[in-house]
């Protein structure tokens, strides 16, 4: 096989694995309180002590999910959080995933705008309407129920894993 099959053979792999990272996040989103579970019992096997290292892996996985792909840093990383930190609490879940999320992303997006991979005007097109969309998003999820929320969340996770699996 030559370097352009290599390449499509690793292309094929990578989509495939986030289209399934996608849907077991979803699983995730929509079986929280079972997940939770899962990382109570696994304390029981991983000691205090060795908590900051399983974290730091994490973080490199995330890392080279967001880079190649966009994926990762959100869902999947309040997921590898609540797995190796199950006593936090969700608000600080969530908060310690979104200031995460804002570095891990910049790195990634200034990387590949050095490498000439941004389309400037569709970046500041999509951050025209982003911006305003995180207010708006941030006023529903304190008005709306969880399990509505979590619900919204659930499909969008399921066809987007569809969607890159297909």
């Amino acid at each position: 096989m030559h370097a352009t099959g290599v390449t499509k053979a690793w292309a094929s792999a990578l989509t495939l694995a986030l289209g399934i990272a996608l849907l077991i996040t979803a699983v995730t989103v929509a079986y929280r309180q079972a997940w939770h579970a899962v990382g109570l019992k696994l304390e029981r096997w991983l000691p205090q002590e060795r908590k900051a290292a399983w974290t730091v892996a994490s973080g490199v996985v995330l890392g080279v999910l967001v880079s190649l792909s966009s994926i990762g840093a959100g869902a999947i990383g309040a997921t590898l959080i609540l797995l190796l930190h199950p006593r936090i609490e969700t608000r600080r879940l969530v908060g310690t995933d979104i200031a995460h999320a804002v570095p891990l992303t910049l790195v990634a997006g200034i990387g590949h705008a050095t490498l000439g991979h941004v389309d400037w005007l569709l970046l500041v097109t999509l951050l025209v309407g982003s911006i305003p969309g995180i207010w708006i998003g941030a006023q529903l999820t304190r008005q709306l129920p969880d399990r509505l929320v979590r619900g919204f969340l659930c499909t969008a996770l399921v066809a987007a894993g569809v969607k890159v699996i297909y």
